[in-house]
Order: structure tokens, then C-alpha cells, then sequence
């Protein structure tokens, strides 16, 4: 078990290139991967970012929702065809970089009142469609929790964990909250699935910031996921505007992997 940072954090700061030489210059070890745009989509470019990591190790990656996700799920069968080659060309980068999981939002929604839906034969299809051609590679498929999104109400993943056996989780405390449900709820209803947890903090005014700056309870989440019998790495996730220097990731890094040793 490690935590690190994702590369998420220094979107439209950094490409991947440069972020990863300076997250791995900031002692992360352990990343995500935030695929921009289709051309990051390839077996080539996840080769050449073996040239930048360094010692870092890539835990997942991770790709812009819309620009195929949605289509993973939906019922045109050409549209469906068409993403599904481009899930496996980011399978090809995930294992040429050395990734063992794939953080996956699914179908967009933008009404929030959306819950469980009513095709879910198609979803559990096409949940184990994408585990079984992922395996190829070496790959676990992990459903993020998030608020405009497949996975955006608790329940909806324990409603059909028994039929797709190979789906994992994806735990984001700040989705959790931007969704009004509780993480420690989402931890239940994805119970030992979870392979990957996106960590971030909250000041008293309500701001994302990094973690041990703000508020949160941490010794709660983590005694909360060592109770299900969690040991996959977490990684710091923010966004670009969270922080000023990227030398504020090095005190979060610590404070969060002291506590570590200190719960599991």
C-alpha cells in the first residue's frame, strides 16, 4: 500500500511528460495517470512515458470521460463497437506503462436525480464485456463514485457486484460529497471491491485543498477502509487550482502516509 498523487493534479499545468518527472522529483511513488486525448490513447504513449516516470510506479490511468465513456454503455450498437476500440487502445497504454487499473466513470449525466437504471441487463453486460478484455492486459476495471456520472448514488454498485465479478471500485471522497452521500456509505456498498481511493481535503469555507490543510477526518476514512480489508494505494487528487507550488504536495504526502503506518 502506497499513496501518491495523480496526475489530474497538474492538469493544464503539465502534459503527463512533465508531470511525472516533477511528481516523481516530489517523492509520489506511486501515480495515476490522467490520459488528456486520443492520441494519449495508444500503446506508444504509454511506452514513451516509461521515459519520464523514473521510479515512479503507475497504480492506474485514468481518460476524459466524454470523449468515449458514455458510448461504452449506450444502445447503438455501431457507437458501442467504436469506444470499446478505443477502451482497448487505452488498455495497450495502461499495460505498456505498466498499469494495473483502469479508474472508469461510465455514462454521463447531468441530471443529478438520475439513479439505478432501468437497462441494467446492458450495464452488466457491458461491465463484464470490458473486465474479461481488460484482463488481457493485466487490467482491474474500477467504477468511480461520481456525482454526474454512472455510479452517482450509493447502491448502485451493490446492486450488481454479484453479476459482474471482476469490477472494482474506485473511492473519491469528494464526489462523495458533491453527490450528498456519505463516503463511509459508498465504502460500505462497495465493501472489499475497492482497488483504488482519490484523496483530497475541504477548508472551513467549503474549498477542495490538499490534504492536512483542511478538515477532514482521515483517521476516520482510514479505519473505515482497513475495516474492509482495503490495501490498494491512494493518491492524492485535486485540481490545478487547489494549490500554488507543486512543493505543497511533499507535507500532504507525509502527513497522509504517517497516519497510514499509524491505522493499517
Amino acid at each position: 500500500m502506497e499513496i501518491g498523487v495523480s496526475t489530474a493534479s497538474l492538469f493544464l499545468r503539465e502534459y503527463n511528460e512533465r508531470a511525472l518527472e516533477i511528481l516523481d522529483g516530489l517523492d509520489a511513488r506511486v501515480v495515476e495517470v490522467f490520459l488528456n486525448t486520443f492520441s494519449e490513447y495508444t500503446r506508444a504513449y504509454g511506452e514513451k512515458l516509461n521515459n519520464y516516470k523514473g521510479g515512479l510506479k503507475v497504480h492506474s490511468v485514468h481518460v476524459v470521460t466524454t470523449q468515449y465513456e458514455p458510448q461504452l454503455f449506450a444502445p447503438n450498437q455501431r457507437a458501442y463497437v467504436d469506444a470499446m476500440a478505443l477502451f482497448e487502445s487505452v488498455m495497450s497504454c495502461a499495460e505498456a506503462v505498466g498499469a494495473k487499473n483502469y479508474t472508469l466513470h461510465g455514462r454521463a449525466y447531468f441530471k443529478r436525480s438520475h439513479t439505478i437504471p432501468d437497462d441494467m441487463d446492458r450495464y452488466i453486460q457491458r461491465f463484464n464485456a470490458l473486465c474479461d478484455l481488460a484482463e488481457k492486459y493485466g487490467v482491474s476495471v474500477c467504477l468511480e463514485n461520481v456525482h454526474w456520472c454512472t455510479y452517482n448514488k450509493v447502491g448502485f454498485f451493490s446492486s450488481l457486484k454479484d453479476q459482474c465479478p471482476k469490477l472494482k471500485t474506485c473511492l473519491d471522497i469528494k464526489q462523495a460529497r458533491l453527490s450528498d452521500q456519505s463516503y463511509a456509505d459508498y465504502i460500505a456498498d462497495m465493501g472489499n471491491r475497492i482497488n483504488t481511493v482519490h484523496l483530497s481535503d475541504i477548508d472551513e469555507s467549503g474549498k477542495l485543498c490538499l490534504p492536512g490543510k483542511g478538515k477532514f477526518d482521515f483517521e476516520d476514512l482510514f479505519k473505515r477502509l482497513k475495516d474492509v480489508g482495503f490495501d490498494g494505494n491512494m493518491l492524492i487528487e485535486v485540481y490545478k487550482d487547489d494549490y500554488n507550488d507543486y512543493k505543497e504536495f511533499v507535507p500532504s504526502l507525509e502527513y497522509l502516509r504517517n497516519l497510514k503506518e499509524k491505522i493499517f
